[in-house]
């Protein structure tokens, strides 16, 4: 694997790419971010995560977009448009080590429809349905079952990504999304931010999950588990 910070030279986008990066439009993103692999034919190689860049003394100006990509290949700069600095990833994991975590997710969960084929439900929007609308949806009371909602879905999975979590997880930004499409209705998905400690149960499911992602929406920048020792 190979884990890639890349920044954007904005002056290589056309008008209309470059409002739908600096909105955070996560298709623009992904069909950007398919231009670092030009030899490359078959499934999605990577997965992304996009952020802005903050100031650095002597750097760029806060309010750039940059991504972080961990893909299998390793990806290749394109003058004046994509700069990469790249690494290889090949972590060295050990049972009950402790890793700072963040992750962009998709939180979904499996509905089942009498006679219809089975639906893909928002965790925090269906924690929010109870509510009736108006100023119930924005009580404390909504706000916190919807937060538990996002943590209970995060807690239900971690043994199956091989860890653990100690301390419940922080929840932070919660989007919802609309992608439009040339035909059809748009693409509608969810995203929440976490961030919070993990424990390693099995290096080896880690690594796996490091690998593939987790979750839904990842050729849209959620799924990417990212790992530092605190």
């Amino acid at each position: 694997m190979y884990l890639s910070r890349v920044r954007v030279d904005l002056n290589g986008l056309s008008r209309g790419a470059l409002f739908d990066i600096m909105d955070g439009k996560a298709y623009a993103a992904h069909q950007l971010l398919w231009r670092l692999f030009p030899e490359y034919q078959g499934a999605r190689p990577f997965l992304f995560r996009q952020e802005m860049e903050e100031s650095e003394e002597g750097g760029a100006p806060r309010g750039l977009p940059l991504f972080y990509v961990l893909s299998d290949r390793e990806p290749v700069s394109i003058s004046r448009l994509l700069e990469v600095q790249c690494k290889p990833f090949s972590p060295v994991l050990e049972v009950g080590e402790r890793l700072a975590f963040r992750l962009r997710a998709n939180p979904t969960v499996a509905k089942s429809v009498a006679g219809k084929r089975g639906r893909r439900a928002d965790v925090l929007m269906a924690a929010k349905y109870p509510f009736e609308a108006g100023g119930e949806r924005k009580s404390p009371a909504c706000a916190e079952a919807m937060d538990t909602a996002a943590r209970g879905w995060l807690e239900a999975r971690a043994e199956s990504w091989g860890v653990r979590l100690p301390t419940g997880p922080e929840v932070g930004a919660y989007r919802q999304h609309a992608l439009p499409k040339d035909k059809g209705r748009p693409i509608r998905f969810s995203s929440v931010d976490y961030e919070g400690l993990l424990e390693v149960t099995d290096p080896g499911r880690l690594i796996e999950t490091l690998a593939q992602g987790v979750g839904r929406a990842k050729a849209f920048g959620c799924g990417m588990l990212m790992l530092r020792r605190p």
